[in-house]
């Protein structure tokens, strides 16, 4: 259900953002999900697909970077990536680890056609 919320704001913002470009048909959207936003980008495309009907981004293509989940230990300082299981350090193994990146879900960048 957080799709559904987090598109129609999406769509605002873009729609905000391509006027204040000067109008026109927007062409690309990129967007960032983190590996545990909670954000699952299949369901964000349906919903856009939906919303973006009769607006400027009627056409534009939805494009998602995913960011990987990045962990730093609290211990040690090493940054890794876990392998499933229990997010526990591989140098000293300890369990205390910080959230580096994973968690995003943004506006990357627009494009807009001016030329209409």
């Amino acid at each position: 259900m957080h799709e559904s919320a987090f598109t129609d704001s999406l769509l605002s913002l873009v729609l905000s953002k391509a006027q204040e470009a000067g109008g026109g048909k927007i062409t690309r959207i990129n967007v960032v999900i983190g590996e545990i936003s909670g954000i699952v980008d299949d369901c964000v495309l349906q919903y856009f697909n939906i919303l973006r009907e009769n607006t400027p981004a009627e056409s534009a293509e939805l494009i998602f970077e995913k960011k990987s989940l990045l962990l730093k230990c609290r211990v040690c300082g090493q940054e890794f990536t876990p392998a499933g299981g229990p997010w526990e350090c591989p140098e000293c193994h300890e369990a205390s680890v910080e959230i580096l990146s994973g968690r995003d879900c943004y506006l990357q960048s627009i494009e807009v056609d001016n030329d209409h």
